[in-house]
């Protein structure tokens, strides 16, 4: 498992590299371009994700409240929370932007796939994990853009929330609800392919990334972010998922969960969608400078819940054997 996701994160670099190298094709705005693949790929993403929902399994899981109650609260709450703890020590315009990429990470809903992955590793709750993973990127179209309302002031404009949502509703939801309508007719299909669209949903991030970089070195941003930034936001994105994941356990052990919820409310609650991540930055700092920045935490992130989840849920299903 780790060798596959090892070729992802190498192909994220790669990006950024071509992105520094070679940014005019993601600058280019002209005739049909980068920006209408990326609309029309992430249109199939979320279609495609709505024809993997099971109807069946959300209601299997629909019944156990206080675990979704945990999760939820998890990703949405506790997590923008934390991070809002270190706000006061911000003191600088570059700190400040610093921060709200970080914040920006903190308020993503909950990856799908790698979480219910995990789950059945581990031998958790699934039919749990599914839904709450299912349901976080849904809750995503409102609270993710709500909080970021709070701190970030749109460069040259005003912070549209009417207009973002419906952004998000067009590019996710609406395909999402497609895609469920389909399942009944194409969900065995897509179970058929199930690897050649996850090859297609990591072809797409490419793309974004590739995109949001090449935007950013244009305008000059990473001139004055140093490395020592790099490194506080890799240690900030490691401490706070540290935090989380053990601030949940301790929660699931005070309610008396069992060990399936237990891992279930784990490893959903401390999990950020990267997917979620590349298409919600395209629409909230569509045009921003800075849009490269806010990349940065959620794939290191991204690499750092992987990477840790991954041991973790192979020793927990070494105690039930």
């Amino acid at each position: 498992m780790l060798k596959k996701l090892d070729g992802f994160i190498i192909g994220l670099i790669v990006m950024i590299a071509l992105a520094w190298l070679f940014p005019q094709m993601g600058a280019y705005k002209g005739g049909f371009n980068l920006e209408h693949v990326i609309d029309i790929g992430i249109t199939l993403i979320f279609f495609f994700y709505g024809l993997k929902l099971s109807p069946k399994q959300m209601k299997e899981g629909l019944s156990n409240f206080r675990l979704h109650f945990v999760v939820q609260v998890a990703t949405f709450v506790l997590f923008p929370l934390l991070v809002i703890c270190f706000l006061p020590l911000v003191s600088t315009d570059e700190q400040h932007l610093i921060w709200l990429a970080i914040f920006f990470l903190a308020v993503l809903p909950s990856t799908v796939s790698s979480s219910v992955v995990m789950v059945v590793l581990a031998k958790g709750n699934v039919p749990g994990a599914i839904f709450n993973a299912s349901i976080s990127g849904l809750i995503g179209i409102v609270f993710t853009p709500l909080w970021m309302g709070l701190f970030w002031q749109v460069e040259g404009g005003s912070f549209d929330f009417s207009e973002i949502i419906a952004s998000l509703v067009l590019q996710i939801l609406i395909p999402v609800i497609g895609g469920l309508a389909l399942h009944r007719w194409l969900g065995n299909f897509v179970k058929k392919h199930l690897k050649a669209l996850a090859r297609f949903d990591k072809a797409i991030i490419l793309l974004i990334v590739y995109k949001s970089f090449s935007q950013s070195f244009t305008t000059g941003l990473f001139e004055s972010i140093s490395i020592v930034d790099i490194l506080i936001i890799s240690v900030a994105t490691l401490v706070l998922f540290v935090l989380v994941y053990f601030g949940i356990n301790a929660l699931s052990k005070a309610l008396k969960f069992n060990r399936e919820d237990t891992i279930t409310a784990s490893y959903c609650g401390s999990k950020k969608s990267l997917v979620h991540g590349t298409v919600f930055s395209k629409v909230l700092f569509e045009n921003a400078a800075s849009q490269g920045l806010f990349l940065v935490p959620i794939m290191l992130y991204h690499s750092f819940q992987l990477i840790i989840v991954s041991f973790l849920a192979q020793k927990k299903s070494k105690e039930v054997l």
